[in-house]
């Protein structure tokens, strides 16, 4: 069983062969935790977060959330950083995205203050960045374009109105709708933007 791929060991255990996963987690045990190490820098800690990704793991693959065939080690180190950057959640407390996003003093990015710059707040603040970036990419063009006029520009929405050439509240309509649908986006993928 040593010399089947990772993907067929994957189909192995979906059905039933228990022996696969073991395979598996011995194949990739020594990166991930070293992977896991780096990051928090203590054994305790590293061990429970390998633990919970192996769960993680276990839970998705039998929820069949696994469809990356033949990138099975990618997958699985992506799990662990989420899994890390879970417990560096647990342990600080961020700002939250403003609920009202009519006033002027609105900025999408509120949530990203630390009180230190440490690896993990530096992995937190990475992982939130890339995570609102690509919920941006998926608004309409006319949503997204005032939102990042308001918040990479800091225009306030007259000049957004201006530079666009529609009303004052035709842009802050279309700010307002931008955030709606991020909000119905980041419920739909369970995404946590605030540790």
């Amino acid at each position: 069983m040593e010399s089947l791929e990772d993907s067929q060991l994957v189909n192995k255990y979906l059905n039933g062969c228990e022996v696969a996963l073991s395979v598996i987690i011995n194949r990739h045990k020594d990166n991930l935790f070293n992977f896991i190490f780096s990051k928090v820098y203590d054994i305790d800690i590293a061990n429970d977060i390998f633990q919970d990704t192996f769960i993680k793991v276990i839970i998705k693959l039998k929820e069949g959330k696994y469809t990356e065939e033949g990138k099975f080690l990618p997958w699985l180190m992506r799990i662990a950083y989420n899994q890390t950057i879970d417990h560096f959640r647990t342990q600080k407390k961020l700002n939250t995205v403003s609920e009202n996003c009519l006033q002027e003093e609105y900025s999408l990015f509120d949530f990203l203050h630390f009180t230190e710059e440490n690896i993990e707040s530096i992995i937190i603040k990475n992982q939130i960045e890339e995570d609102v970036l690509r919920l941006i990419d998926v608004l309409p063009n006319e949503q997204r374009e005032v939102l990042e006029l308001r918040i990479f520009k800091g225009l306030s929405f007259k000049e957004i109105a201006e530079d666009t050439g529609v009303s004052i509240n035709t842009a802050l309509g279309r700010m307002r709708y931008a955030v709606i649908n991020l909000r119905k986006f980041i419920e739909e993928n369970n995404i946590i933007l605030t540790p």
